[in-house]
């Protein structure tokens, strides 16, 4: 299939063939975080799924600043792509690659730093707190990997070669496991063997995503700059409209109307003005995505007072619950990179009836769901908790993955539109939107569940996705992001 697919096949179809590898993909990256924890819960004990569920809370954090500035960079690159200004879009990406590198090794180091502090900070049982320190202090060591593998990801998917990134996500996932239980199972080796085999399986992941993606923009020839953008707004040439500096790279290119995007620009490994505008879209959604990650640590902090029994229940729910929003992140990705290279192609008619075809698949995805939890929510906790598992930490996990399953929905049209947004640069109440439903979250749970029970934890949940829905698409309706 041509790589501009996105731009010109019918909208459903369009959006289902992107979506499909990222859901995939997806699950098989959440499939190791789960096996993870149901070997770790299984094999060394409650204590030790307790351990990995504090940690995780903490990883997520860092996550959140790889998925989002890999999402908000990526939209600059998908504007290029639509526009096919191939020089541009090179250094677009070798900009972010060399940022997010930086990004990683600092705050893998400060990850490494204060990892005891703030899991004491959350409230982590004690007896839960020495194993947590020794799976953070691995996992950090592998955060530039995890960094630069997402950026990749997110790459690949701008270009709209969403099957690339699924090859990668199967081989990292079937290692990771095989790792797991040769680590942990096998070799004994605790919470650290599954650390370790995460940092493996994610480390050679990233290498060869990296050689396949560099072979990939190898083939987008700088010569094939020119291409009228936007409806014949504007034409942009390889080397048009100004003089080269002394090194042979021109900047006196002149700019279109498409998200401030570039003509007439050589290819840079740096170039502080693209960093600047990926910023602008980047910053926001590391924004959203990090505070919501930081509401979560908080949340958790909630969960963790309530002793190593209910968090090991909680933990077990966590990881089911990622992989069950999965099809729902997909498609907020993958409206992302629809809307940002339809807008570059100057075909915002095409957005509105994807938007549409996102929600049907929404729709589909949240009524299939619930009626599987439904029916499983018993042997899917299990499967992290065991026969010999407590009475509470069981009846945590069940109860938590029961209420939720019926409120997917919300989250699926909340992500629909927040993707519409992000990829056509209207990030202000995208970010006001996503900072609401953090609100809600962190302070019914701060308030309610020290009062009233735990289960206010889980239903503070649906109340922050419907109200970034509502706001979401009342910006939606304004028809503003057609002039972003």
């Amino acid at each position: 299939m041509k790589s501009d697919y996105l731009t010109t096949k019918r909208p459903f179809y369009a959006l289902f063939v992107f979506s499909l590898p990222i859901i995939i993909g997806n699950l098989f990256q959440q499939l190791y975080t789960m096996v993870d924890s149901a070997v770790v819960g299984r094999f060394v004990g409650e204590q030790a799924l307790a351990a990995v569920g504090a940690s995780y809370s903490l990883t997520v954090v860092f996550i959140c600043v790889a998925i989002g500035g890999g999402v908000g960079s990526s939209v600059i690159v998908s504007k290029y792509f639509g526009a096919r200004n191939f020089s541009a879009m090179k250094t677009a990406v070798s900009t972010a690659f060399l940022t997010f590198l930086g990004i990683s090794i600092f705050l893998g180091a400060v990850g490494i730093v204060i990892n005891r502090p703030l899991l004491v900070a959350l409230k982590t049982p004690s007896d839960a707190l020495d194993m947590a320190l020794v799976y953070l202090r691995i996992y950090f060591l592998g955060l530039p990997f995890l960094f630069m593998y997402n950026v990749i990801s997110s790459m690949f998917n701008a270009l709209g070669k969403s099957r690339i990134p699924l090859v990668f996500l199967i081989f990292s996932s079937v290692l990771n496991v095989a790792l797991d239980f040769l680590f942990v199972a096998v070799f004994k080796t605790g919470v650290a063997g599954a650390a370790w085999a995460t940092l493996i399986a994610q480390g050679l992941s990233c290498v060869l995503s990296f050689a396949v993606f560099m072979n990939t923009l190898g083939k987008f020839k700088d010569s094939e700059d020119g291409v009228v953008a936007a409806g014949g707004a504007c034409v942009c040439g390889g080397n048009s409209g100004g003089s080269a500096s002394s090194g042979g790279v021109n900047f006196a290119g002149e700019r279109f109307g498409i998200g401030g995007l570039r003509c007439g620009r050589k290819f840079r490994f740096f170039d502080g003005r693209e960093l600047a505008s990926m910023a602008k879209i980047a910053i926001p959604s590391i924004l959203q995505q990090s505070t919501v990650s930081i509401g979560m640590m908080l949340v958790q902090s909630v969960v963790n007072s309530f002793g190593s029994e209910a968090l090991a229940g909680y933990s077990a729910f966590s990881r089911i619950a990622s992989i069950a929003i999965v099809p729902m992140a997909a498609l907020n990705n993958s409206m992302s990179s629809y809307t940002a290279q339809n807008i570059g192609a100057g075909k915002p008619e095409r957005v509105v009836k994807g938007y549409r075809a996102a929600n049907f698949m929404v729709a589909f995805f949240a009524v299939t769901l619930c009626v599987c939890i439904e029916i499983f929510y018993r042997p899917l906790i299990s499967l992290f908790i065991g026969t010999g598992g407590s009475e509470t930490a069981l009846r945590t996990g069940q109860a938590a993955l029961r209420f939720e399953g019926f409120f997917y929905c919300w989250i699926g049209f909340k992500m629909a539109c927040d993707g519409l947004l992000r990829g056509a640069g209207d990030m202000k109440v995208f970010t006001l939107a996503n900072l609401i439903n953090l609100s809600i979250r962190v302070v019914v749970s701060i308030v309610c569940a020290p009062r009233f029970g735990i289960e206010w934890v889980w239903y503070s949940v649906p109340m922050g996705w419907f109200m970034n829905f509502v706001i979401s698409f009342a910006e939606y309706r304004t028809g503003k992001w057609r002039r972003k």
